[in-house]
Order: structure tokens, then sequence, then C-alpha cells
């Protein structure tokens, strides 16, 4: 069994900005396996499915970003999986918009969120696919928090359902063939 888990915020009002991305990824796959996430485990909304022949749980924290990490041990404790058997989606300023990035293990890169969770769980040794959401233009960390919870223009509306739709299928890669043939398939090549 696999835990896969969205990072973003709770409530409509955050629904289409630039932190949620991780949340959409959830709910894509939800859609195509034709169920819905409900409040199901601790404070996540969640449900149990199967992906690409794997039973999964597919979740989305409803603690707000920089405390994800609680509704996430909270999940792993209850379906007696280890942090091995996460795949976090989440976003990043530091990848152009459009642009993903699966990785094995890592560290936070700044996200608060992924920092909760590496917090909580004590390793950074858990699957994670990063999508770019760009920089745009901002100074200070005010900025940086008043840019991520902008929604996307209208324009960039096109490109992130592009990439929400090839997370979702770098997902299904890696339950069916795992991570180093979703990574050889999934991620650009260096610039």
């Amino acid at each position: 069994m696999y835990l896969l888990i969205g990072l973003g915020n709770p409530g409509v009002k955050y629904a289409l900005t630039r932190h949620n991305i991780g949340f959409r990824v959830i709910d894509e796959l939800a859609r195509q396996c034709g169920v819905r996430l409900k409040q199901a485990v601790g404070e996540a909304l969640s449900v149990q499915t199967f992906l690409a022949g794997q039973k999964v749980v597919l979740a989305c924290p409803q603690t707000y970003m920089n405390r994800s990490g609680i509704a996430v041990k909270v999940l792993l404790r209850h379906y007696s999986l280890d942090a091995t058997q996460l795949l976090v989606f989440y976003d990043d300023l530091d990848l152009p918009l459009g642009r993903m990035r699966l990785r094995p293990a890592g560290g936070s890169g700044g996200h608060r969120g992924m920092e909760s969770l590496i917090g909580l769980l004590a390793t950074q040794n858990f699957p994670r696919l990063r999508l770019g959401v760009g920089r745009g233009d901002m100074a200070g960390e005010k900025a940086v928090a008043d840019y991520l919870l902008t929604p996307f223009s209208a324009a960039e509306e096109e490109v992130v359902h592009d990439a929400v739709s090839r997370a979702a299928a770098a997902a299904e890669l890696y339950l069916r063939e795992g991570m180093e043939a979703a990574m050889n398939r999934c991620n650009p090549a260096p610039d």
C-alpha cells in the first residue's frame, strides 16, 4: 500500500492558488479512479482506492501547509506504513511553471510543508514530486507568501492543467515500474 499526499491549504479561498497544486494532483488522481475524498482519518481528506494495480490512499491534509506533517504522521500510523511508502506532491518556486521533478528523497528546499513532514517523520527519506510554480517578481518573505497564495492566471492555468495531468501519470508510472523508471521518463533533462 502507498500513501499519496498532496500538500496545500484547506478551503475554497485557497483552491486555485499556487500553493495548492499538490491538492490538485490528488484531486485529479481521485477523479481518474472515480472516487471522492472525504474526512476519514485524522485531519485529512482521504480515500482508499487502487491505482496502477496498487492499493493506495489518496489524501490532502486539512491542517494548513505549515502543519502538514501532523496529518501525514497520523495517516502513516493508521495504515501501518513507513515514510518510504509515501509519495508527496507539492509546489516548488525554483522550478519553472509546468516543470516537475520526481525524487526518492531530499531536503525541504525551504518549503514549510515539507519542513513539517521531515520534522515530524524524523526523516528526509520519502519520495516526492515537486511541481514548478515559477518565481514571479518578488522580493522578501512576505512577497513569497503572497505570491504562493495567489491564483494562477488564465494563461498559466493551461500549463498547470497539463502539469497536473503529467504528475498524475508520473504517480502511476512510479507505482507500476518503480522510482528509477519514473524518474528517467518524467524528470527533464538538465539544461
